[in-house]
């Protein structure tokens, strides 16, 4: 059977929040690794208050594409060294 859309959405925008407050960043302020995990985050963060509005506005179909969109780049991040993520869990596939 599948996942209810709505409990889905609800789901992966829990799970992005989660993950935004688990992720650390790893490089040195000042270095270009530090910029790109700072774009990183901020691509992350920007998805996560899409899916937000999307879902306040009755999209949830959108609302659950900026959330995985968003888990997308700071699950890319955590797989090239920009944030420190933990390795057991739900929240990173790394």
């Amino acid at each position: 059977m599948p996942a209810d859309l709505a409990e889905k959405t609800d789901r992966y925008g829990e799970l992005l929040a989660e993950a935004l407050d688990a992720a650390e960043r790893t490089a040195p302020e000042g270095t270009p690794l530090a910029e790109a995990a700072a774009e990183y985050e901020e691509m992350a963060r920007s998805y996560l208050a899409d899916g937000r509005r999307f879902r306040e506005d009755g999209d949830p179909v959108n609302a659950l594409a900026a959330f995985s969109y968003g888990h997308a780049w700071l699950d890319a991040g955590a797989r090239i060294g920009l944030f420190d993520v933990p390795e057991e869990g739900h929240l990173f596939t790394v």
